[in-house]
């Protein structure tokens, strides 16, 4: 497996984890790796550090990364307002535009839906008029 720093095009940074660094090149260019806040598939690698084995001491390698506790609250907060939006949502999966889209133009009850669609299926929704937007994973969410 190999991690790569990925940015898009409007600057967000993120990370992907690939079985081999032949894969991202595949997937980027059949459009199938996209940003986790925006949607979009303009992707491109960022410069990363490579990781070098030395000589310290294992508890040493790994660091955690330092948070202001006015950024600990700040996440907190995000964390909390994406699990009320979750809790008091119906979970549609896939089929998330079909849903929208029933909602929307009044096919079916307005609610509070959650799911997956796909950049272009986001992008077209958008287009519509109809409103959605990506919720963020935490690197916990799957624990």
């Amino acid at each position: 497996m190999i991690k790569f720093a990925l940015s898009c095009d409007r600057g967000h940074a993120f990370e992907a984890w690939f079985a081999k660094s032949a894969d991202y090149d595949d997937q980027s260019a059949r459009n199938l790796v996209s940003c986790p806040q925006c949607g979009s598939t303009k992707v491109t690698k960022a410069l990363m550090a490579p990781a070098v084995a030395g000589t310290r001491k294992a508890d040493s390698a790994m660091q955690p990364l330092a948070m202001s506790a006015e950024q600990a609250e700040k996440l907190k907060k995000i964390r909390e307002m994406v699990s009320a939006i979750r809790s008091s949502s119906e979970d549609v999966g896939d089929r998330f535009p079909e849903e929208a889209r029933k909602i929307h133009y009044g096919e079916t009850e307005e609610r509070g839906i959650i799911g997956r669609a796909a950049p272009d299926e986001a992008r077209a929704l958008l287009e519509e008029g109809i409103s959605v937007a990506p919720l963020p994973h935490f690197p916990d969410d799957a624990n």
